[in-house]
């Protein structure tokens, strides 16, 4: 995956999983600035860090098109990242990764920001995140849990 990107694009579940583990500022200690869109701010609820830049979708006609796929966060997203390209999705709705890679785009996911952090130095363990993260309603499997651990080198 290239590593030079015009943008980083988060989508809402990476802000409220973020929020709810209270890492939220992990984004900014990997990429400094993020993008997201004025849907998903306002699927997010409340307001953003002001490191993280708010950039409506030009094309309105391609996000109505991706909405027939998606939500409309992640439409939005996707809809900017081809505008925007080069651009890095952060999506972990499946169908929204799916059609990423349809498209041709460049995504990663939550866990994927936190591997990240990991071996940019930005954090020494992955393990208590995703301690954190299964102690929400969010669901990791078992086996992608223990992919990610041995990814970062910690597995036992």
């Amino acid at each position: 995956m290239p590593q030079n990107f015009n943008v980083i694009i988060a989508d809402t579940t990476c802000f409220i999983l973020l929020d709810k583990i209270g890492e939220m500022d992990l984004l900014k200690s990997v990429w400094g600035r993020i993008t997201t869109t004025p849907v998903i701010a306002s699927e997010f609820g409340t307001p953003l860090p002001d490191w993280i830049d708010i950039i409506h979708v030009r094309d309105v006609q391609l996000q109505k098109t991706l909405q027939i796929e998606v939500d409309p966060g992640e439409a939005s997203a996707i809809a900017l990242a081809i505008e925007l390209a080069p651009a890095l999705l952060i999506l972990d709705d499946l169908e929204a990764r799916r059609l990423a890679k349809q498209l041709n785009l460049n995504f990663t996911g939550t866990l994927g920001l936190i591997l990240r952090a990991k071996k940019s130095g930005h954090i020494t363990l992955i393990k208590p995140l995703m301690d954190k993260i299964q102690s929400t309603n969010f669901r990791i499997s078992d086996k992608l849990c223990a992919e990610f651990l041995i990814q970062a080198g910690e597995a036992f």
